[in-house]
């Protein structure tokens, strides 16, 4: 069986039915954006570490009970699970969560760029490069929901729900974020495009 072919939820009542090798697809499949949303928040490796593995010892826990709800992509549930362990860590720590690229770990240096010649790759890494510092400048909040959407692709429902905030003040910090940074691009003389 090729288990790479198999979408998620296939995957899922695999490892229901005994196939451990289903499961490690999945976690394979996504563990680079899970681990990295997690990292994204708490600014530390060894933390990220002990998160990521409490999220999927969380998932598989859920799994067996059989409350995982089929109609939700397994990502972004894993993502709502990896988000609210964050804030329960912070919350626990008495510490704010707060999104920033770090030196050694950029939100960009992660998307995916599919083959293209040389000079449309430069182009691209250079307008990648010219967001990310616009990103980088914006005030947490809004970086916060920028990041959620475009990188764990949420739903400003989901989004809301996540953050715990009302959708329309999920939705307004992307307003206030696209509009930060269409002044930024202005002010700066930038092109983002060639």
């Amino acid at each position: 069986m090729d288990y790479k072919k198999l979408n998620d939820q296939r995957l899922i009542e695999l490892y229901l039915t005994g196939d451990q090798k289903s499961f490690e697809v999945l976690l394979n499949r996504h563990k680079e954006k899970i681990y990295t949303s997690i990292y994204l928040f708490v600014k530390d490796h060894d933390l990220a570490e002990d998160i990521f593995q409490e999220v999927f010892i969380k998932i598989i826990d859920t799994l067996r009970k059989g409350k995982y709800n089929h109609e939700g992509k397994f990502l972004q549930w894993a993502m709502r699970i990896s988000y609210n362990l964050c804030v329960d860590y912070f919350r626990r720590s008495k510490r704010r969560t707060k999104v920033s690229p770090s030196e050694t770990f950029d939100i960009f240096d992660v998307l995916e760029v599919k083959d293209d010649n040389m000079e449309t790759t430069m182009v691209k890494n250079q307008t990648y490069a010219k967001i990310k510092e616009l990103v980088n400048m914006l005030p947490a909040e809004q970086r916060e929901v920028v990041i959620l959407r475009h990188y764990a692709d949420m739903s400003f429902k989901e989004i809301a729900s996540l953050t715990r905030v009302s959708i329309n003040t999920a939705l307004g910090r992307m307003r206030y974020a696209l509009i930060n940074m269409r002044k930024m691009v202005e002010e700066r003389h930038l092109q983002l495009q060639s």
